[in-house]
């Protein structure tokens, strides 16, 4: 497990980079005394007004897409569904975007059989709400923040359509670690990265 602290540099690129190359990095979150860390294991990437399944596709103002356009390598937390959903900013200055964190392997400070295999259940294991909007996760002082992990091998990468979205663009933006047990949902049609 690393402990070198993902720069704020990471995050400004592509979304779908930045999705792609977080998998098997940890993500550190602080309560109190207590340390929880997991591994990355499924990302999705947004964009802007131009992705029909971002938020700023359907809304022009508040706080949601204030944060997708705002400085890379900070928390954007919002709720939808009755659960908070994790997502870093990430696109190159200036730009759009985002990366939704679906879920992770649990590794250190969780009680046995801990599911984290999915947007709400990773936010309500880690005890994140929209008090942590905002949060940088480059930061040693954050109470959440990404360190370097153990990054697959492209050809663990698959690539698939994003989950739960009513329209979608053609390129496949979900990412996970291929076979992993600790993703939301397997991939159906993936597409390995080489």
């Amino acid at each position: 497990m690393g402990e070198r602290i993902l720069p704020a540099s990471f995050y400004q690129r592509d979304p779908a980079t930045v999705a792609r190359e977080i998998l098997g990095m940890t993500l550190v979150r602080i309560l109190g005394s207590r340390k929880l860390t997991c591994r990355i294991a499924e990302t999705e990437a947004y964009y802007g007004p131009e992705d029909p399944a971002s938020r700023a596709h359907r809304h022009r103002r508040g706080r949601i897409v204030e944060r997708l356009r705002g400085p890379p390598g900070v928390t954007l937390v919002y709720g939808i569904h009755r659960q908070w959903l994790l997502n870093i900013v990430a696109h190159p200055v200036p730009g759009w975007g985002a990366v939704l964190l679906r879920a992770c392997e649990p590794l250190e400070g969780f009680s046995p059989g801990a599911r984290l295999n999915g947007p709400g259940l990773l936010t309500r294991a880690l005890h994140i709400d929209k008090s942590l909007d905002g949060v940088p996760v480059y930061s040693p002082e954050s109470p959440l923040r990404v360190e370097g992990g153990d990054p697959p091998l492209h050809a663990r990468v698959c690539r698939d359509h994003r989950i739960g979205v009513s329209k979608d663009v053609p390129e496949k933006l979900r990412f996970c670690i291929k076979d992993s047990k600790y993703v939301s949902r397997p991939c159906r049609d993936c597409v390995h990265f080489k």
